[in-house]
């Protein structure tokens, strides 16, 4: 039987929150590049169509950014009024804004022309949207409480919807069915209409009581699902999930914020959720558990938030004016997975295994390879014999294997040694009955570093109980020769102290969490 190397225990350490893979992904995004505005930048939209050129809307224009070089390409100024709300057709050859005189106006992003003029609103218009499904139709969101989809070849609207009681600050068309319409309002309702009917289907928040979110306040912004059946909507610093299969159900309520979520913007595999708010912060939410697996804090208050379709760029727009780009470099793998089924998300998280035939495939050069090996060649009778490497033993492997415990020992004693790999040996040795053998024996020199080593990690958790049953045996060993090494008889003294100030420590705990327990059944039976 061949021998057996030491199996190495490895025991779960915590990690921190910015070293785990979520958190270094977000962290790619670095190198911001800051932009300084005349006025607070309110609406980023980035095109769907590649170059994902974006549209950055402050005061009375909106401006259009190339995202390679951060420089602006296009500025549309054609506006009587402060701007709102630009936004890039889905084929990135149209803009569309409001502005606060209540004019829709529909743009050609190269010449700048005016080719479209929608003005039925009388007061400020803070959402302008192309549906993503029909090109040739707007949503638009007014303080006038109303709520339009226009045909923008006939100027007129579709479907005009009245039941918000107050300013509509925020509205989406479904990604998933055109008919569909969610919109948040500051009568703190969030609303789905259906431009079939020309009524509204679902009401959720407000004064609604089986929604659970009686007097929500106002509503800033609400997003939708791609599958339409899931929306968010925040209201001050809450962010609130609304299961519509359920016929509108409020089933979770999130305060991660300090002060009012102004934005809410999904990945492009609507896996991960950003939302910003007024308290300089960006957080990133897991989907499918909402729990917070990154954050990124900005110099000043955030108005509105994007993320470019391919996962490059976080744009970020603040009330001083400020627009923030952040970049990250995608890597040759996500480039050419840009053009193919695998999405970056997808080959972050690694969730592509197995695949028909068992061939799990890699992104190379241009083109999916596939890690299939390569039948042999040669005759079908042959005998092909592989050679197989042994792995080489390492050096207290070897000790080991030739019964030379103490100098095992020896070998895991040093400072680059990790303290899982010299523990893992001397459990071994226990093993092997052979710790006591390779205690014996030892001078001042010898006996120093196992002593020091105990010092180190007897209040280790990991490693606590193995060195009080080493502690023990060493002590039962060298007791008689103590005093004659001023260095030896200095660290078993160490040892004991520390020892005993560990064991007051424990009381205390356990005094502290006596104390709390009481607290709580008291706290328990008020409240029953």
């Amino acid at each position: 039987m061949d021998y057996q190397p030491v199996v190495v225990q490895k025991h779960p350490r915590p990690t921190s929150a910015k070293h785990n893979p979520e958190s270094r992904y977000w962290r790619q995004f670095k190198h911001p590049v800051f932009v300084k505005e005349y006025a607070p930048v309110t609406s980023i939209h980035f095109s769907p169509s590649k170059p994902h050129r974006y549209a950055v809307t402050a005061a009375t224009r909106v401006q259009i950014y190339a995202p390679r070089t951060q420089k602006i390409t296009k500025t549309i100024s054609r506006f009587k009024d402060i701007a709102r709300s630009g936004c890039i057709r889905g084929d990135g050859k149209l803009v569309v804004a409001g502005d606060d005189t209540g004019l829709i106006q529909v743009f050609d992003i190269n010449s700048r022309a005016i080719l479209r003029t929608l003005d039925s609103h009388k007061q400020p218009v803070h959402v302008t949207k192309f549906s993503s499904l029909d090109h040739t139709q707007i949503l638009s969101c007014s303080d006038d409480t109303t709520v339009k989809l226009w045909d923008v070849p006939s100027q007129s609207p579709i479907v005009t919807f009245t039941n918000h009681s107050d300013y509509v600050r925020s509205g989406q068309v479904s990604t998933s069915n055109p008919h569909l319409i969610l919109t948040g309002s500051y009568d703190t309702t969030v609303r789905l209409f259906d431009s079939r009917t020309g009524e509204c289907e679902m009401m959720m928040g407000g004064n609604d009581i089986a929604s659970g979110s009686r007097s929500a306040g106002p509503v800033e912004q609400v997003l939708l699902f791609p599958s339409g059946t899931v929306a968010l909507s925040s209201a001050g610093p809450i962010l609130r999930v609304w299961d519509l299969v359920a016929g509108g159900r409020c089933t979770r309520a999130l305060s991660n914020h300090q002060k009012t979520i102004t934005s809410l913007a999904f990945d492009p595999n609507a896996s991960r959720l950003l939302t910003g708010g007024l308290d300089h912060m960006v957080k990133v939410y897991d989907v499918s558990t909402y729990k917070v697996v990154h954050t990124m804090r900005y110099p000043a208050p955030i108005l509105c938030l994007a993320l470019s379709p391919d996962e490059t760029h976080i744009a970020a727009g603040m009330s001083d004016g400020t627009l923030s780009v952040r970049r990250r470099q995608p890597k040759a793998s996500e480039a050419t997975a840009s053009d193919s089924p695998f999405s970056a998300a997808a080959l972050r998280a690694g969730t592509f295994e197995s695949f028909l035939g068992g061939a799990i495939p890699t992104i190379g050069q241009g083109r999916v390879k596939s890690k299939v090996k390569s039948k042999p060649i040669g005759d079908v009778d042959e005998l092909r014999i592989e050679s197989k490497r042994k792995k080489r033993l390492k050096e207290y492997d070897r000790l080991l294997k030739s019964f030379k415990y103490s100098a095992a020992l020896d070998s895991v004693l040093r400072k680059q040694v990790p303290p899982a790999t010299t523990f893992s040996l001397v459990q071994e040795l226990i093993h092997r009955d052979g710790l006591r053998s390779a205690l014996s024996g030892r001078d001042d020199v010898l006996l120093e570093p196992i002593l020091r080593l105990l010092l180190k990690h007897v209040t280790d958790p990991r490693f606590g109980e193995m060195v009080c049953d080493i502690a023990s045996l060493v002590i039962d060993m060298y007791a008689a020769v103590l005093g004659q090494s001023p260095l030896i008889d200095s660290l078993f003294l160490r040892l004991r102290k520390k020892v005993a100030l560990e064991l007051r420590f424990q009381r205390e705990l356990v005094k502290t969490k006596g104390a709390l327990d009481m607290v709580f059944a008291s706290v328990a039976l008020a409240v029953v």
